[in-house]
């Protein structure tokens, strides 16, 4: 049987991997690499202490005598400089392909799956062509006549498909959209943010739910990755015929939108969905909703779509020449700072035993991009459905399903006492 290695095993995807890669049960061994120790109690699972920032050579004696058919690299390491995020990243993917050449592990590799994400396309930075396909022009090199910011999934992507050429093995790229899942102790993601608005707000005098975002984000449509379904295409992409050298989209295959979402989200919560839910309008340059803070953020590069705009004809289209703008009626990192917020939010981690890490580090910003934004991320499945994948999620319930792990972890509070007691 063969093995495998799993990096970032403590981080949301990587923890996945190694979850679905025990239940297939096809495997007979698993390292998972990371600095910290996940505490897999599978006898399957061997952990490697691991730093990835460290040389080549240092990461060769790390795994010494550790080798596998199949590599899954979910490490990552955050940076708000975007040419250190490159470097880095670049530089972590390099050196670990390097040591796997010295130690001589490299000679067993038969696939090495490496996660990216929908920045592939630019989805950070502005709206680009719908749907979003495997082989849109990537943004770089001035394409479209524009000096783009860097975007790391790029140059990883090259080394990989380097280092495989060179060694005779096969390399596939993921690309996910907005992760739904949980590993404990990691809070960088957008259920838990959202979880924490809910509760919250739930506790807050009229357990009223404003939408955070702009109006246009309201009624955008967007696709989600669930991380349970991200690692089954994983271990798919592994074996698939034809899947080798590939890059793939993964997302749930359903299309979502928060005009959906939010009422469910508000009724789940026993939460109340106001009316009118922008009364400023939403829209950049306006007041908050009630007393909030509102805020506008202007980017001040093109959109993503320039790069496209002559072959569908918008060249000179303001669509395509306009800088993007997030817009936020609740800026959710100054909601966090107000006082009556923080004083729910005390009363709750103090009635319920709640984890103030969760609190502390709570990632804002990713609810600032994603509700903030005015265009829509749909990306398409077709060049994996053409290859036999035939996985879904529902949206919905994967994040209902997230949000009751972060209930049973003590991150947020147990539903039905919260609309007990408030």
């Amino acid at each position: 049987m063969p093995s495998a290695i799993v990096t970032g095993a403590t981080g949301i995807t990587g923890s996945a991997i190694v979850h679905h890669l025990l239940k297939d049960g096809s495997y007979d061994k698993i390292y998972s690499f990371s600095r910290g120790n996940p505490g897999y109690k599978d006898p399957k699972v061997q952990h490697v202490t691991l730093d990835l920032q460290s040389s080549a050579q240092d990461m060769a004696k790390s795994f010494e005598g550790v080798s596998a058919e199949y590599i899954f690299f979910c490490a990552y390491l955050a940076s708000e400089d975007q040419d250190e995020l490159s470097r880095v990243n670049e530089a972590l993917l390099y050196n670990f392909l390097g040591a796997l050449e010295l130690n001589g592990s490299a000679r067993k590799i038969k696939r090495f799956i490496l996660t990216c994400g929908f920045k592939q396309y630019g989805v950070h930075i502005g709206p680009g062509k719908q749907p979003l396909l495997e082989d849109d022009p990537l943004l770089e090199n001035d394409a479209g006549g524009v000096s783009w910011p860097p975007i790391f999934y790029y140059p990883q992507q090259r080394v990989l498909a380097n280092a495989a050429k060179k060694g005779g093995w096969e390399w596939v790229a993921t690309l996910p959209e907005d992760v739904l899942g949980y590993a404990r102790g990691n809070f960088m993601n957008e259920a838990t943010a959202l979880g924490l608005y809910c509760a919250v707000s739930k506790a807050l005098p009229g357990s009223e739910l404003p939408f955070i975002g702009s109006k246009a984000n309201y009624f955008t449509f967007n696709c989600w990755t669930s991380a349970n379904l991200h690692a089954k295409f994983c271990l798919w992409a592994a074996t698939a015929q034809g899947a080798g050298n590939q890059i793939f989209n993964v997302m749930n295959g359903d299309t979502e939108s928060f005009q959906n979402l939010w009422p469910r989200m508000a009724a789940r919560f026993g939460c109340r969905i106001p009316d009118p839910m922008f009364p400023n309008g939403g829209t950049p340059d306006t007041k908050g909703f009630k007393g909030y803070e509102s805020s506008t953020i202007r980017f001040k590069n093109k959109p993503p779509l320039k790069v496209s705009a002559s072959a569908l004809g918008l060249s000179t289209d303001s669509v395509s020449n306009d800088s993007p703008t997030l817009f936020l009626q609740v800026d959710p990192e100054k909601w966090a700072k107000r006082e009556d917020v923080n004083k729910a939010w005390a009363t709750l981690r103090e009635r319920y035993n709640l984890d103030q890490h969760a609190w502390d580090k709570a990632t804002w910003n990713f609810l600032t991009m994603t509700l903030g934004r005015d265009w829509s991320c749909v990306g398409s499945m077709s060049k994996a459905r053409k290859l036999g994948w035939t996985g879904y999620a529902d949206t919905w319930n994967e994040l209902e399903e997230t949000f009751e792990i972060l209930e049973s972890e003590g991150v947020l509070p147990p539903l039905n006492q919260l609309k007990r007691d408030f």
